[in-house]
């Protein structure tokens, strides 16, 4: 069984909105049922934890699979630990994901499922295209980095359920601090395999993202 961990408890500062950037209308819905109403549809996932703030659980509902909820934690990190002590002990496999990537493709969480379950851990990426550059302290340019291999991690990310509850006590016991969830079985020395990704899962964190999303929405509407 596969356990699905919606993230949805982020403030949204950067957004400068009423509401939290999740829960900001896209095509008539919050932002964040695009991407659970997707979950929705995979018989594979058996539960669904949604981390939110409780007075935006009402948003959620599900009438074909297990839904439960979760309280944020400070960082994401704490969110994420939140979700996982709500998942089935019977999990195989725990999928994290952030609700503010509207634009996640089946076909994408396919791939990522079947990497994870052949491998053990998966993320979606995309290669790097632009020219990265190292600078130093004083802003100059050290060195321009070889971007051959290197890719930007996106979610949804898939991780053995006894691997994550294994690296969470290696997190806590060494009080270690982790930007997304492959990190903690990467730092156990694990494998992680990345899965090409498409460019539109982005993480909406600006207005200037939400007006992309919303040019998406009406471009895939004319399709």
């Amino acid at each position: 069984m596969i356990s699905l961990i919606l993230l949805a408890g982020g403030t949204g500062s950067r957004m400068g909105a009423v509401h939290p950037k999740q829960f900001l209308l896209l095509g008539g819905q919050p932002v964040a049922l695009h991407s659970f109403n997707l979950f929705m549809e995979i018989p594979e996932i058996g539960e669904i934890i949604v981390v939110c703030d409780p007075a935006y659980q009402n948003i959620f509902h599900s009438s074909s699979k297990p839904l439960f909820f979760a309280p944020p934690g400070k960082r994401r990190q704490d969110s994420v630990y939140n979700g996982l002590q709500q998942c089935s002990p019977h999990a195989e496999l725990i999928v994290v994901h952030d609700s503010a990537r509207p634009f996640l493709e089946k076909k994408d969480l396919l791939n990522l499922l079947e990497a994870a379950s052949r491998v053990g851990a998966a993320t979606l990426a995309t290669p790097i295209t632009s020219t990265i550059k190292q600078g130093n302290a004083e802003k100059r340019v050290e060195k321009t980095v070889d971007r051959s291999q290197l890719w930007e991690i996106q979610t949804p990310q898939a991780i053995r359920a006894d691997w994550i509850r294994e690296g969470f006590q290696r997190v806590h016991q060494k009080n270690l601090q982790v930007t997304d969830d492959v990190s903690i079985v990467e730092s156990m020395g694990h494998p992680v395999e990345l899965v090409a990704g498409s460019a539109q899962n982005y993480k909406l964190t600006t207005p200037f993202d939400f007006t992309i999303a919303q040019t998406l929405l009406n471009s895939h509407a004319s399709l």
